[in-house]
């Protein structure tokens, strides 16, 4: 695909220096370098600037590692890589940080447009979730911050050996954990999934799953199996929430996706069959849509759908299936 790299998460630029992760000394020098930045995340988002015209966060709002905040929880930084020009990028969690007035049914909403804002940071400075801000971010920004996202998710979960049970300790620089009671080391965790471009002629198969906002439809996804190849994973998936069958199918593009630490497989597969039969277990509702109405729903036009998110691989798949710029 021309584009492939285009997507929201990609072609960042990020030299991650896997090189610097076990020598101890080059990362206190990475820390202490004038140029150093750090990213401090809250619950899973990141500080952003809130500078741009419409008063939406705008940006991505950096602290120095002698910031309090930072400084504070030095031991438990994870080393991002070097930006271009070679500006050491660490991330902070300071997650046990409790904002008054905290609103927590606004967090667990799908679409969490709440601000949460340190009092020892500036008033420009809020923490707001990345699906909300990643479109105002440079790739460089956007990539930085799936990192911190997606290996900070995993050190929340996977805080205990899964050979022995024994709490383990961050190591590498947060690229790895070992368990101090036998030894295990742990690796950072990516699920794979795939998300499906299905057509038949010229239309598109959409789905959308409960909880979702109204109107909204997007491609279907799900989970790679053990065992299983792309092209397999994208056949049973689809027949499994629809029933539609898929012949061909052929890799897109790929997105990572920090939420909590997903690499999204776009994938491109021809119906062999129209007929749908949902399962109320995996989907709500699944339907055809035509390529003209899709240009509808794009132009913001359509009297029942929405556009898919903007940043998502559904909705840049979809943009470049329209435009037909998917070879």
């Amino acid at each position: 695909m021309k584009h492939a790299e285009h997507v929201t998460f990609g072609r960042g630029g990020l030299e991650r220096a896997a090189h610097l992760r076990t020598d101890t000394a080059a990362l206190e020098t990475a820390w202490n370098s004038p140029e150093a930045q750090v990213l401090l995340m809250w619950r899973g988002k990141p500080l952003t600037l809130r500078i741009a015209e419409d008063g939406l966060p705008c940006g991505l709002g950096w602290t120095a590692p002698a910031h309090p905040l930072a400084a504070s929880r030095r031991d438990a930084a994870i080393f991002l890589g070097l930006a271009p020009g070679g500006a050491p990028c660490f991330a902070c969690d300071i997650s046990d940080w409790q904002p008054e007035d905290l609103d927590s049914g606004a967090l667990s909403s799908f679409a969490d447009a709440s601000e949460q804002q340190h009092p020892d940071l500036a008033a420009s400075h809020v923490f707001a979730e990345l699906r909300r801000v990643m479109t105002r971010l440079t790739p460089l920004e956007a990539e930085l911050a799936a990192t911190a996202k997606a290996l900070l998710a995993w050190h929340r979960s996977h805080r205990f050996c899964a050979a022995c049970g024994a709490p383990s300790g961050m190591a590498q620089a947060g690229w790895q954990r070992i368990c101090p009671a036998c030894k295990t080391p742990h690796f950072p965790r990516t699920d794979p999934v795939v998300i499906m471009l299905i057509t038949h002629g010229d239309a598109v198969l959409m789905g959308r799953s409960p909880g979702w906002p109204e109107g909204m439809y997007s491609l279907l996804a799900g989970f790679v199996e053990p065992g299983e190849t792309l092209e397999a994973a994208v056949r049973r998936e689809t027949f499994e929430e629809t029933g539609v069958q898929v012949g061909p199918v052929r890799y897109l593009s790929s997105q990572p996706w920090a939420f909590p630490m997903s690499l999204m497989f776009g994938c491109a597969g021809e119906a062999l069959s129209t007929e749908i039969t949902i399962d109320p277990v995996e989907i709500e509702d699944a339907l055809w849509v035509s390529r003209q109405d899709m240009m509808t729903v794009f132009a913001g036009e359509h009297p029942v759908l929405k556009p898919s998110r903007q940043g998502a691989i559904a909705h840049f798949l979809l943009k470049n299936w329209l435009a037909d710029t998917l070879d």
